[in-house]
């Protein structure tokens, strides 16, 4: 093994990758992306537009708010489910009554989902290198 070695290693080429993450995109623009890479990519769009609150309100609005949830469970680590688990009960918290606690929580709750965000998106770059051009 010589010094540069890992220079010889087969790499994507960085313009297929990121075709791959486009296409994933339209994918899910089109709604035909696979469960459950579509809840995930759904989520992470949602938290970044709006954090958590919007996350539940605009899904609860549009979709089946606890199957996409589910749907969730079974792709995001333990720290990120049970931080999705814990930003519901404040927003159930939140539709009932003006919490601060409970608002603070789901503030709490976002910070988490940015700090882990990385992991989100490891999990959709391999989705995305598993789609045909």
């Amino acid at each position: 093994m010589g010094l540069f070695s890992f220079l010889k290693k087969k790499k994507i080429e960085p313009r297929e990758e990121l075709l791959k993450w486009d296409k994933m995109w339209d994918l899910w623009t089109e709604e035909k992306a696979e469960s459950p890479y579509s809840e995930l990519m759904t989520y992470q769009s949602e938290i970044n537009n709006g954090g958590h609150s919007q996350y539940f309100t605009n899904v609860e609005n549009t979709s089946d708010l606890q199957k996409e949830m589910s749907a969730l469970e079974t792709i995001l680590s333990e720290k990120l489910k049970e931080n999705l688990n814990k930003a519901y009960k404040a927003y159930l918290i939140l539709e009932e009554t003006d919490d601060e606690t409970a608002e603070e929580t789901l503030e709490q709750c976002d910070d988490v989902f940015y700090e882990n965000e990385e992991e989100i998106n490891h999990t959709l770059e391999e989705y995305a290198s598993k789609i045909n051009l």
